[in-house]
């Protein structure tokens, strides 16, 4: 995948919880664990040395067990919880360096953020809710009125917006914070377990509302989950967090097919390969040589390898022309396609089943 440039950097960011945290960063930083600095020390380890790139105009999706630091660590990037050590960098600039004015700032044009109560005031109409940011910002009723007018159209609520919070159903308020989060026109948006709370088929159609929009948007989204089935269909780079730590961070069709340790392996044991992997992610490049001329057909650079397979008829004797944007770019073996559909096998660990909604 083409390399973007960074928009949000986290370099070498601690989080201690305690009394005196500062005392105990040089025990945490020596490799002192979760654990023991509880049990000897009296002090909690949200986050150890996190190093993360999040790419602009992209989804990077941060996920984990309850208790894993990952809402603590969205929640550094605004500066709603300070760290005990490290660099937080918005376009190059370390935002541990604002002021007051410069963070009140920062927040109110930069970032917004979508929350997973929604967070919608309920003395306020659907529209005076998705205009707050602007509101705050200082500009007039009129002015937000239409900013927050068409992201409430976009996002399927137009007609709603005399209603009140109380009126709508859960994915229907949820629509409304995201709307507001659109209205900012802030570059970042940061979404805290923000589908958690709705029902299945609710939740499917606000992940699909999501991708629609960032094909036109292309905002940098920092998302939170604990749910791997989303965390792989919205993620453009995904990172797996456990206790406080990264424990494996890249595209998710590479972390799928190259798991780097038991713990990841059980969190990718149980997932539908088929559906979620990629033509382009076990497809050999053709690295400027021509395609084969006997090939039995054409595939899509992004086809799942589920369509792959229903094109083949499962005849692992036929490869095909990988194909993008009207140009062949790699060849597809199906023999190869069906050994990306075994897993490694899973530790006895049982992440997966702790996985908890």
């Amino acid at each position: 995948m083409m390399e973007t440039k960074p928009k949000v950097v986290i370099r070498n960011l601690y989080k201690i919880f305690g009394a005196n945290p500062q005392s105990i960063l040089e025990k945490a930083q020596s490799g002192v664990g979760k654990v023991e600095l509880l049990e000897n020390h009296g002090h909690v380890l949200g986050l150890k040395d996190i190093n993360v790139s999040m790419g602009e105009g992209e989804i990077t999706v941060i996920m984990g067990l309850s208790g894993s630091g990952k809402s603590t660590l969205i929640r550094h990037l605004n500066r709603l919880i300070e760290p005990t050590a490290g660099e937080i960098l918005v376009d190059g600039v370390d935002v541990m360096s604002y002021s007051t004015d410069k963070l009140r700032k920062l927040r109110q044009t930069q970032m917004s953020m979508v929350f997973q109560k929604f967070a919608l005031l309920p003395h306020r109409t659907v529209i005076q809710n998705a205009g707050l940011a602007m509101q705050v910002r200082g500009d007039d009723q009129a002015t937000s009125d239409q900013e927050a007018q068409k992201w409430l159209s976009r996002v399927g609520l137009g007609g709603f917006e005399n209603h009140y919070p109380h009126q709508l159903s859960g994915g229907m308020q949820q629509r409304v914070g995201i709307a507001r989060a659109l209205t900012s026109n802030s570059p970042i948006m940061l979404m805290d377990e923000a589908f958690s709370a709705l029902d299945p088929l609710i939740r499917t159609d606000m992940q699909d509302l999501l991708l629609e929009l960032q094909k036109d948007l292309h905002k940098t989204i920092i998302f939170i989950t604990h749910d791997l089935d989303e965390a792989l269909k919205l993620a453009d780079h995904l990172v797996i967090l456990k206790d406080g730590y990264v424990v494996q961070q890249d595209e998710p069709q590479q972390i799928l097919l190259n798991p780097a340790d038991p713990y990841i392996e059980d969190f990718v044991s149980d997932i539908n390969r088929a559906r979620v992997l990629r033509v382009r992610s076990v497809m050999t490049p053709l690295e400027g040589g021509a395609p084969p001329a006997d090939a039995s057909g054409e595939v899509g650079y992004d086809d799942t390898l589920e369509s792959v397979i229903a094109l083949s008829g499962g005849d692992t004797s036929h490869d095909y022309i990988v194909m993008r944007d009207g140009t062949p770019v790699g060849t597809l073996d199906m023999k190869d396609l069906i050994k990306a559909l075994v897993p490694r096998i899973a530790s006895k660990s049982g992440v997966r089943s702790q996985m908890t909604s």
